[in-house]
């Protein structure tokens, strides 16, 4: 009995994540009226201000200009992340998904993404790979995206022949405001604040990843009707995430012993550049497609739950990989 009690318990601290996609699924179908209370009130557009304040606040840079001087990884990750992979993951979007509207434009919202903050750090550490390129890798992505959105998604849409223009300045400005701000804050703080805010990594790590369990709340519940009405096709979707990624990882493995990277590097380069970042493909959902294609942010979500599953095993085999060769 006290070790079902503990198995219990080392279950759902282990997994509480997924208990959590399950449960605020559950609730966007049975209660959408609280996925639209929280749009209403603009809780998660705070709720994403804080979070992108405190990763500002607990991101450890100091290593990362080190890395300033090795240009052809930085241009190998930026176009990997925010030109080839949109690029791929659109037009095969548009090809898999021709009677899909929103399941097509999905695939561009994600594919625009830069690389996760937090997740892909933790992957690499968990491979025994290079940390601060991970870091890098990161910080120049998120940085560079901000540039990079408004020109992809405008350029795809019009090559891709959809009769949607968005507006790219004001695009900038809404990306600036609601992601680059309140990192600079959190990093001006961070001197001051950085001793005070270390117990409270794993707090910070929860918050986070609560806010993507509300970004799911939000999308399900506004288009339940629809998700119904898609059946099968999710289940397509969830193919068409796991095959993209699959696809990234080979090809950023394949980069990354192109431009002579070792093994921690190589492990960095595969697993960051191929993530992306969930809370970002919603601010472009939320602010100019939502209403047209209300279920554009499920791929985003598919590729989600795909990284941080399929990532934990490939970063297994990388940690596995560099201890054999310093055994030798």
């Amino acid at each position: 009995m006290r070790f079902k009690r503990w198995f219990s318990k080392h279950m759902i601290k282990k997994y509480w994540f997924f208990i959590g996609i399950a449960c605020v699924i559950g609730i966007a179908f049975t209660l959408p009226d609280v996925g639209r209370f929280v749009r209403t009130y603009k809780i998660l557009n705070m709720g994403i201000f804080i979070a992108f304040f405190l990763t500002g606040l607990s991101l450890e840079t100091s290593s990362f200009f080190e890395q300033l001087k090795n240009i052809k990884v930085l241009l190998a990750a930026l176009i990997s992340s925010l030109i080839f992979f949109p690029v791929v993951a659109y037009y095969l979007g548009q090809y898999v998904f021709k009677d899909w509207a929103d399941f097509a434009i999905g695939t561009l919202i994600i594919g625009v993404a830069p690389v996760t903050i937090a997740s892909g750090t933790v992957m690499t550490a968990i491979a025994l790979g290079n940390v601060p390129l991970s870091l890098f890798i990161c910080v120049l992505g998120n940085f560079f995206s901000i540039l990079t959105i408004p020109i992809m998604v405008n350029l795809m849409l019009q090559m891709g022949h959809v009769s949607i223009e968005l507006p790219a300045l004001q695009m900038l400005l809404g990306l600036t405001l609601k992601v680059l701000v309140p990192i600079v804050i959190g990093q001006s703080l961070r001197p001051w604040l950085k001793s005070k805010i270390a117990p409270f990594s794993k707090a910070i790590s929860i918050f986070n990843q609560s806010i993507v369990l509300m970004i799911i709340l939000n999308a399900v519940s506004s288009s339940t009707h629809r998700i119904l009405e898609a059946g099968p096709v999710l289940f397509l979707v969830f193919l068409f995430m796991i095959g993209l990624h699959i696809f990234i990882l080979l090809f950023n493995k394949t980069t990354a012993g192109v431009i002579g990277l070792d093994l921690p590097s190589t492990a960095a380069f595969t697993i960051h550049t191929s993530q992306k970042t969930l809370t970002i493909s919603y601010l472009v959902w939320a602010g100019y497609f939502a209403a047209e294609y209300p279920m554009a942010l499920i791929p985003g979500i598919a590729y989600h739950l795909t990284q941080m599953i399929m990532d934990t095993f490939v970063a297994q085999l990388f940690r596995n990989r560099v201890e054999q060769a310093a055994n030798i």
